[in-house]
């Protein structure tokens, strides 16, 4: 017997300014350690108004993480201390790893009307890969597979494997998956998991019901006021949903339809030594990380 996972908490994303004055919306991050190991943040910076994000992120430093960037609508121009330059546009994936030191900086630009969509996922390295060489993975959207269903339903994969179609994201230490799903009105998905791995979905657009729960007080809701009685059972827009374990998910569409990122990886179950954008196992190895910042001896890798 397919066992299915449920809600075990839902989020709402929080406004939030990070880099030079960026105004965007945080789903998760530092204070919900360790509850999406081996993911670390995850950042909405959707906006139709350039002033909120035109600032972006001029140079900075990171260590021990990976980036995950996937722009749906605009752009973000990006530099590094390896010499590499580029753009990813409508539809492309950066898949960063920072590893032992990469000083980068990210500019977010608008489609001609200053519309920007997309989205910013940290996921972790565990304690034997933090210090490898940095590297980028840049995926143009012609490059990621698209799985049309019979129903309708759309599957953009970025990462993994869903129905034998294999995204172009490989050799990823926490064996993660991310897909981009839409369903049409009144249809329905059955996705499966592994187990034992971490998974949850952001919605992006629509609404819905996952794991057949139409009950809005049967899960755990961050920042919900327990005496508010106008808590929608679905799930729309800006919504989060974290599973427990098992081995699928099932969502079903309302009248509207509904779209979200599917994302899983491996729980690492390290401790975790965070400050700013350097994310290490231990306090010392963090303060060595800002030492080595301050004596210019912070990157390992030469240029090329």
């Amino acid at each position: 017997m397919t066992i299915s996972r449920k809600i075990r908490k839902v989020f709402k994303s929080r406004p939030i300014i990070q880099g030079a004055d960026v105004h965007l919306m945080q789903v998760f991050g530092h204070r919900e350690i360790p509850l999406f190991d081996p993911f670390l943040l995850l950042d909405d910076f959707r906006s139709n108004n350039p002033d909120d994000y035109l600032s972006g992120f001029p140079w900075h430093p990171h260590r021990g993480i990976e980036t995950i960037t996937y722009v749906l609508t605009g752009a973000v121009e990006h530099g590094d201390s390896m010499g590499n330059s580029g753009r990813i546009s409508s539809g492309d994936v950066q898949w960063m790893t920072a590893g032992s030191g990469i000083i980068h900086q990210e500019m977010p630009k608008g489609d001609p009307n200053g519309v920007l969509e997309g989205f910013q996922l940290w996921a972790n390295l565990p304690a034997a890969h933090k210090m490898m060489d940095p590297r980028y993975q840049e995926i143009r959207s012609d490059q990621i597979p698209i799985l049309r269903l019979d129903n309708g339903i759309r599957i953009a994969v970025i990462c993994g494997t869903v129905e034998g179609v294999t995204g172009p994201v490989s050799d990823i230490v926490i064996e993660p998956e991310y897909i981009d799903v839409t369903l049409p009105a009144q249809t329905a998905y059955v996705h499966p998991t592994k187990t034992g791995h971490t998974v949850f979905a952001y919605v992006i657009a629509g609404k819905g019901y996952f794991c057949g729960e139409k009950k809005p007080f049967s899960y755990e809701s961050e920042g919900r006021n327990d005496y508010d009685l106008e808590v929608p059972p679905y799930l729309g827009n800006g919504t989060l949903a974290l599973f427990e374990d098992g081995e699928e998910i099932a969502v079903s569409a309302e009248d509207e339809g509904i779209r979200f990122l599917l994302v899983s990886g491996k729980p690492i179950g390290e401790p975790i030594a965070w400050r700013g954008p350097i994310v290490m196992n231990t306090q010392e190895e963090l303060r060595s990380a800002f030492d080595e910042l301050q004596k210019e001896t912070f990157i390992k890798k030469g240029t090329g």
